[in-house]
C-alpha cells in the first residue's frame, strides 16, 4: 500500500500530474507530408529535372557523341520556322477542344445538379466516368469507324437520305477535335459539377421569385459562381491536349502534325532527346504564360 502511494506521488510531481511528452508539431507534419512529397519528387520532379538537363545537351547521352551543354536546342523555333506553324496549330486545337468541353461540360453539369436527384444522379455520374473505364486507344480507333467514309455516320445518313453524299471527315483537324473532346470532356463535367453543387439553392430560388429569366440565372449567377470549376477544367484539359499525340496521329493522318507528334518523333524515331526535351519545355513555358495572363484578367474581372 505504501509503495503504491510513493509511486503515485512521484508521478504527480510538485505541480500536479506529470504530463506526457509530445513530439514537436513540425515532426508530425513532416512525417505526414514526407510520403506525398517523396512520391512527387520521384515520379514528377526528378523526371522533369532530368529532361531539363537533357534539353541543354548537344546530343543524346546514351549515344557515342560527345556531350556539350548548349542553348542550341532552344533555338529550334528560329532555325526551323515550320515549328512555329505547328505550335500555333497545337494551340488552336487546344483552344477549340477546351471551348467545346467548357460549353458541353458546363451544360451537362447544370443538368446533373438542377434536374436529377438520388440514384438517377449517381447513375448519370457513372456514365460520365464511363470513358475512363476503357482504353484510350480503343476509344480513338472507334472514332475512325464512325468518321470515315462509308462509316457509321455515313450509313446513318444514307438510311435517312439514300442519295446524299459522304459526310465523313476522318483525317481532318475537325476529327482530331472530336476525339479530344470525347476523351477530356469528363474532366470539365466533374469540375463544373463540384462547383455547381456548392451553390446554395436559395440563391436560385430568390432570383426566380424576383422574376429572373433562365438565361439571366445561367449567365449572371451560375456561370460566375461556377467560374472556379470552369477554370480548373480548362487547365486540366488545355495542358495535356496541346501535347497529345495519339488522337492527332490516328484521327488526323497527314494533317495531324502537332507539337505532341513532333516531340514523340524526336524521342522515338529521330532519337534526338535534347530537341524533344527543349520543345517540351518551350511548350510548357508558353502554356504557363497563357494561364498567368488569363488568371490576371480573371482576377481583375472578379474585382470589377
Amino acid at each position: 500500500m505504501r509503495n503504491d502511494q510513493l509511486t503515485s506521488a512521484s508521478e504527480r510531481g510538485p505541480s500536479g500530474p506529470r504530463s506526457r511528452r509530445t513530439l514537436p508539431s513540425w515532426i508530425s507534419t513532416t512525417a505526414l507530408l514526407l510520403p506525398t512529397y517523396g512520391w512527387l519528387t520521384l515520379a514528377v520532379f526528378l523526371p522533369l529535372l532530368t529532361m531539363l538537363v537533357f534539353s541543354f545537351m548537344s546530343a543524346t547521352p546514351m549515344g557515342k557523341a560527345p556531350i556539350v551543354f548548349t542553348l542550341k536546342q532552344y533555338r529550334a523555333f528560329i532555325d526551323q520556322p515550320y515549328l512555329v506553324g505547328i505550335g500555333i496549330t497545337s494551340l488552336l486545337i487546344g483552344f477549340w477542344t477546351t471551348l467545346f468541353c467548357a460549353v458541353l461540360g458546363f451544360l451537362a453539369a447544370v443538368a446533373l445538379v438542377r434536374s436529377t436527384f438520388g440514384k438517377t444522379r449517381e447513375m448519370l455520374l457513372i456514365l460520365v466516368l464511363l470513358p475512363f473505364w476503357t482504353n484510350g486507344l480503343v476509344r480513338v480507333f472507334s472514332w475512325t469507324m464512325v468518321l470515315r467514309e462509308n462509316g457509321f455516320l455515313d450509313n446513318l445518313l444514307h438510311m435517312i437520305a439514300p442519295d446524299a453524299g459522304s459526310i465523313g471527315f476522318l483525317y481532318t483537324r475537325y476529327a482530331i477535335v472530336v476525339g479530344l473532346v470525347h476523351g477530356y470532356l469528363p474532366y470539365m463535367i466533374l469540375t463544373c459539377y463540384i462547383a455547381l453543387v456548392a451553390i446554395d439553392d436559395a440563391i436560385i430560388e430568390a432570383a426566380s421569385s424576383l422574376g429572373a429569366r433562365w438565361w439571366t440565372i445561367l449567365f449572371k449567377i451560375l456561370v460566375p459562381l461556377a467560374a472556379p470549376g470552369l477554370i480548373s477544367g480548362a487547365v486540366l484539359i488545355f495542358i495535356p491536349v496541346i501535347g497529345s499525340f495519339m488522337e492527332p496521329r490516328i484521327l488526323g493522318g497527314r494533317v495531324g502534325v502537332t507539337m505532341g507528334t513532333v516531340i514523340e518523333d524526336q524521342f522515338t524515331q529521330a532519337f534526338n532527346w535534347p530537341l524533344g526535351a527543349s520543345l517540351s519545355f518551350t511548350l510548357l513555358a508558353v502554356v504557363l504564360a497563357i494561364f498567368a495572363t488569363s488568371s490576371g484578367v480573371l482576377r481583375r474581372g472578379a474585382a470589377a
